[in-house]
């Protein structure tokens, strides 16, 4: 069992809301979802996800394939799109209509998301006494997990989001590419540690979310460079700390708020800071809007895309990913919708976003302009990390439709380590003094 992180005492908690008294509702998965499948058998029942991982898996390895036999049922072209438009997203058919050549390849529906047996207890038990606080810049009452299986709103929805479980631990080596649109590209390796505070013995109360300390490995422009993120579960009250690390400068500063819109670093100026994760940090900028469940089709399965056998010159192709690796599947998602509050500032005035019932993992998104149109699609590569047992984004793709370029960040293709059960990371190893220590060596 993972090792608890201790916090600080909770403070008062408000009496659970009518629509919770009850706990969890019949008929519903402990993560909210609908465990029958949908009337046209196009989407089966859960049964539980996959909980034991293909022969021949090896932890820390790749993650075999348990579907490599299938194939695609049909594919979705600019030239069909209408027919299947309904389980389209506007973000999808954008990138049909722009691009030609993109495709969605449709496979069978597989409902493979599973987590550990705490977490499933912990949100059926957050359901029954989770609340938002009154100005909804944080979540009372929940623990481990998402705080709403039964959510009734859209804010309610993205924190679920935000505070859904991931991983305990990892530390892992990835690779973010930004190509050209004529398809050249520089490989960014990135070597990450992080701990997923929440999850292993945090409350929504008060505390550290996550932690993250990453340390750039190559090019040799990069090399060297490292950067700490604390982000806390309430991070309207308390923002994202951060602090960089420059092998030049040889000292470690407090870097400048890297929240909301701020570009990405690595990203060329096409991601913000919150793009990452689909979504995430603090909902408090937004109106959020329950549009409610749909069946969509969305990436999912995507473990040939995330394949060690793949190079990633097979990979990074001019405007978009190779169709050919990219795995879609029919799926139930919770569609949420964001509106920019009056006198708040963001680039993007509206958003909408796509969750998996299963696992409130951010499947797709996208970001609009200042004229309504469809600026960014942000698109993620779930798997089921079996060591865990976890469904989660591997890679994560952010196509910009103005430049007509995008960023894909978290490959880990060839050349690339992961680890998620060695030893128990400390809240220790995330500090400015440890961030100083790992840029000493």
């Amino acid at each position: 069992m993972p090792v608890p992180v201790p916090v600080p005492a909770p403070g008062p908690v408000a009496a659970p809301r009518p629509h919770q008294a009850a706990g969890l509702k019949p008929g519903l998965t402990p993560y909210g979802a609908i465990r029958a499948g949908n009337d046209e058998g196009s989407i089966p029942a859960w049964n539980g996800g996959l909980t034991m991982p293909p022969a021949g898996f090896v932890a820390g390895g790749d993650h075999i394939n348990p579907y490599a036999d299938e194939k695609p049922l049909f594919a979705i072209t600019s030239t069909n799109m209408a027919q299947y438009a309904p389980r389209l997203t506007t973000g999808v058919q954008a990138m049909l209509k722009q691009y030609p050549g993109f495709r969605l390849d449709v496979y069978p529906s597989h409902r493979s998301a599973a987590f550990p047996q705490e977490i499933y207890d912990a949100a059926t038990a957050n359901a029954a006494s989770a609340h938002v606080s009154d100005d909804g810049s944080a979540v009372v009452g929940a623990r481990l997990t998402i705080p709403f299986p039964n959510p009734q709103n859209g804010l309610e929805a993205i924190w679920n989001h935000l505070l859904r479980f991931r991983l305990y631990q990892a530390h892992f080596t990835s690779y973010a590419a930004t190509p050209t649109t004529g398809g050249d590209y520089t490989l960014i390796k990135n070597e990450t540690k992080l701990l997923g505070n929440y999850a292993v013995g945090g409350k929504s109360d008060t505390g550290i979310l996550q932690s993250f300390l990453l340390k750039t490995l190559a090019p040799p422009l990069y090399s060297g460079q490292l950067a700490l993120a604390i982000d806390h579960v309430d991070p309207a009250n308390h923002p994202r700390e951060a602090w960089v690390y420059s092998p030049g400068e040889s000292r470690v500063r407090r870097a400048p708020e890297v929240n909301f819109d701020t570009p990405l670093v690595q990203a060329d100026s096409l991601v913000t800071d919150d793009d990452l994760d689909i979504y995430n940090g603090s909902p408090e900028r937004y109106n959020w809007q329950l549009i409610g469940r749909r069946d969509m089709y969305v990436p999912y399965n995507t473990y040939e895309f995330n394949s060690q056998k793949h190079d990633y010159s097979e990979i990074l192709k001019p405007l978009f990913v190779n169709p050919d690796l990219m795995r879609w599947e029919l799926h139930r998602v919770w569609v949420v919708d964001a509106t920019l509050k009056p006198g708040k500032h963001h680039i993007y005035p509206h958003r909408t976003y796509y969750f998996d019932e299963d696992s409130w993992e951010g499947l797709l998104g996208e970001d609009y302009d200042r004229r309504g149109e469809v600026w960014r699609v942000a698109q993620g590569s779930p798997e089921n990390f079996y060591e865990v047992p976890s469904l989660t984004n591997s890679a994560n793709i952010f196509y910009d439709l103005q430049a007509r370029r995008y960023h894909i960040r978290g490959m880990r293709n060839k050349d690339s380590y992961l680890e998620l059960s060695g030893p128990r990371m400390r809240p220790s190893d995330f500090t400015s003094d440890a961030l100083r220590d790992a840029g000493v060596r």
